[in-house]
């Protein structure tokens, strides 16, 4: 290592042939996310805020709950809304469980008869409280990287907000809606998170090989289950408004976007696993580079897998106790209509995800074992260090050094043939 070497020497990046092959697949699969949004492209936007949720004549207000008289059941509110202000006696809710106390911030609707019945609570203080730790949260731990995520998530509800909904209420090709709209929001997630380099690519290489496979699968799983069998009261509510909205399709939508987030997670990961370790072992081919990574992805699958499933009984909690209340085999109530979209989601997401992880791996070990990149900050942020002589594993002057006192010259070869692997 010379004296002279300067830590914020420019890293080696990917060769001129993989960067142009690498930009050429992704060309290829924006073209077609292009294409597949034009052919879907919504012809208007006035399904968005068309429909009231209240009766004629009805409208919303703002409340303080003043006073609860647990004996007679009234409850005293003070509407806070302007050019309705006064106490008024809130109809009773119907819901035993329900506890409505003084000081309560709550939604009210005055009915076209003067009568005033509770709506919700108000809860818009605490949730935007939430957001602004996470955001702060976020911002201090990750920086720019942290921004670029916060970002990215921005376009990509837009996307979903002005494209996808758009889209499905004006009849599109609710598969295609879901591909485009995954396909094409990773893009603006990943790149605007992770930086425009070869890294980055790979992981959205990868995801976009385990979109494709769970659009497969899940196109024979949703028909062949019958997803939805029985529609939920959001579907049911969705087909009086628009009698054209293909359930099925709506249900393989959702897979495909619900396996968004996780499929993300895991192929960024097994990108830059790969890539550390090609940093700290320059020496490694590529298919040494693919077994390591794949050690990784195991651990990685087998997390992910319960987080899933996990994630997915947490949100049906009140619905497995409910089936469970009742005398039916659990054989029938994992079949249920209730139970099977959660279930056949969880499973065509984990296959998406497993499938995903050696792609991952496998483009990533080629970029790295055969063009000899190792690291790839083409595009980092202002916040990111450039990596000292140790972290680069000892470049400076045209030699390498490789670990256990390995070398490699200029040329690339090693000057200390036997290594021994651990």
């Amino acid at each position: 290592m010379g004296a002279g070497h300067s830590h914020s020497e420019v890293p080696p990046r990917a060769s001129v042939a993989t960067t142009r092959l690498l930009w050429a697949l992704v060309g290829g699969v924006l073209a077609a996310v292009v294409l597949g949004a034009a052919l879907t492209w919504p012809s208007s936007w006035d399904s968005l805020g068309s429909q009231s949720l209240l009766y004629a004549d009805a409208r919303r207000l703002d409340a303080t709950v003043v006073s609860t008289d647990l004996e007679s059941g009234t409850t005293t509110v003070e509407i806070t809304t302007e050019g309705a202000e006064g106490e008024r006696e809130l109809s009773p809710t119907g819901i035993p469980s329900l506890e409505l106390n003084p000081g309560d911030e709550v939604r009210v609707v005055e009915l076209d008869d003067g009568s005033v019945v509770f709506s919700d609570f108000e809860r818009t203080s605490p949730i935007l409280a939430l957001l602004i730790v996470y955001v702060v949260l976020v911002v201090a731990v990750a920086w720019w990287r942290g921004i670029g995520a916060l970002l990215g998530l921005a376009a990509a509800f837009g996307i979903i907000a002005f494209y996808t909904v758009p889209a499905l209420f004006d009849g599109a090709n609710a598969p295609l809606v879901g591909l485009v709209t995954s396909v094409g929001a990773l893009a603006v997630l990943l790149y605007i998170a992770h930086g425009f380099n070869a890294r980055t690519t790979t992981a959205y290489l990868g995801t976009v090989a385990g979109l494709f496979a769970t659009a497969i699968l899940g196109t024979w799983a949703v028909h062949a289950a019958n997803i939805p069998g029985v529609p939920s009261e959001a579907e049911i509510n969705l087909t009086f408004l628009d009698a054209s909205i293909s359930l099925h399709g709506l249900a393989l939508c959702g897979l495909m976007i619900a396996g968004l987030g996780v499929l993300n997670d895991v192929t960024i990961t097994q990108a830059s696993a790969v890539w550390e370790l090609g940093k700290a072992r320059p020496d490694l081919g590529a298919w040494q580079l693919f077994s390591r990574g794949m050690r990784i992805g195991r651990d990685h699958i087998a997390s992910t897998v319960y987080t899933i499933a996990f994630a997915y009984v947490g949100a049906s909690l009140p619905l497995i106790m409910l089936i469970a209340a009742y005398d039916d085999p659990i054989s029938g109530a994992i079949t249920s209509s209730e139970l099977a979209g959660e279930v056949v989601r969880t499973l065509v997401g984990s296959i998406g995800l497993v499938l995903a992880v050696p792609l991952t791996t496998a483009i990533g070990a080629m970029i790295v074992g055969f063009s000899g990149e190792a690291e790839d900050d083409a595009a980092a942020g202002p916040g990111d260090d450039h990596p000292t002589d140790a972290e680069s594993g000892g470049r400076a002057e045209g030699r390498v050094e490789g670990p256990s006192g390995v070398e490699k010259g200029s040329d690339g070869a090693l000057t200390k043939p036997n290594v021994t692997e651990t």
